[in-house]
């Protein structure tokens, strides 16, 4: 019914043949494989490339098949998560241009999903970047819809620290937004990658949009988000997020798992449920980040049999 997996991200320094020996050695069905363009990371789990779309001939696609196939691994989707509405327009036109690389790669592979933002130019508000997204992506999404290709969009706001004030760098983070950015494109190929974790730091219900947008939900990220009230209490939710909440593994901070899950099942989701290790606990060391994936999955395995 689900299967479970994870995010490459978390594993940046190993190659793909790594990443995906990885898996299988422990019994994990997919992976969600990062395509950023090769070069210098600009934030924390960006930069990583595990498969390079810009040199990816009919060889190399055989081969990543091949090994994923013989291992018993399925990519879940391709991810790139950079800012498509950067106020920077060269910025915008590049990420633009990897995200079309990205959705032409998935489509040569077999694959059905690619992960990303909507980007958000920060220093605007909701409605001035409704405006921007109604002129840049209808076209991308018309690209998807022409590949075949299922865009999903991760809810996270890309506001945690002061540089990202106040709006935040991806503009899809609340349902009244998915709302009106579905009003625009009315595509069945245009769907969310949906992390429960940003909603409770949000202070909004994480369990809800599974019934509300069931046939929008393309691919699931599993993170957790530990909200401390103490430290809310004493700064209030104007202040920048990590002020008072952390990310945090699978069973560690505030989501509601138990109810998480039967909301997927109720509504008969069929797919990928991928563990997202953004957890600086686990961060310290190469086999930290190991032990958080396994620990994810240990914790997650009561509700997936």
């Amino acid at each position: 019914m689900l299967n479970l997996g994870f995010v490459s991200a978390i594993l940046a320094e190993n190659s793909f043949e790594e990443v995906i020996d990885f898996a299988a050695a422990n019994q994990f069905e997919c992976v969600e494989i990062m395509c950023w363009p090769k070069g210098k990371a600009e934030r924390r789990y960006a930069g990583i490339t595990h498969i390079d779309v810009d040199n990816l001939d009919k060889g190399k696609i055989a081969y990543i098949q091949e090994y994923v196939g013989n291992r018993g691994i399925s990519i879940s989707g391709l991810g790139y998560y950079p800012n498509p509405l950067d106020a920077d327009q060269e910025k915008s036109d590049y990420y633009f241009a990897h995200i079309k690389k990205v959705i032409q790669a998935a489509s040569k592979m077999g694959l059905g999903v690619v992960n990303t933002f909507i980007g958000a130019d920060h220093t605007k508000s909701i409605s001035e970047n409704l405006k921007t997204f109604a002129k840049k992506w209808p076209a991308i999404i018309k690209f998807a819809e022409d590949h075949n290709i299922k865009i999903a969009i991760e809810n996270c706001p890309m506001y945690f620290t002061a540089d990202e004030w106040p709006s935040g760098k991806n503009l899809a983070h609340t349902p009244a937004i998915w709302d009106e950015m579905f009003s625009i494109i009315p595509s069945d190929n245009f769907g969310l990658n949906y992390d429960p974790s940003h909603l409770v730091w949000q202070q909004m219900d994480e369990i809800q949009p599974i019934y509300d947008y069931k046939d929008k939900l393309f691919h699931i990220h599993l993170k957790d988000a530990k909200v401390y009230r103490n430290k809310l209490n004493h700064v209030g939710t104007m202040a920048h997020p990590l002020e008072y909440h952390s990310p945090k593994l699978p069973g560690l901070g505030d989501v509601n798992w138990r109810d998480f899950f039967s909301a997927l099942t109720s509504v008969g989701y069929r797919g990928p449920v991928c563990i997202e290790v953004e957890d600086k606990a686990y961060e310290k060391t190469e086999e930290d980040k190991f032990k958080a994936i396994l620990t994810s999955r240990n914790y997650l395995r009561q509700f997936l049999g």
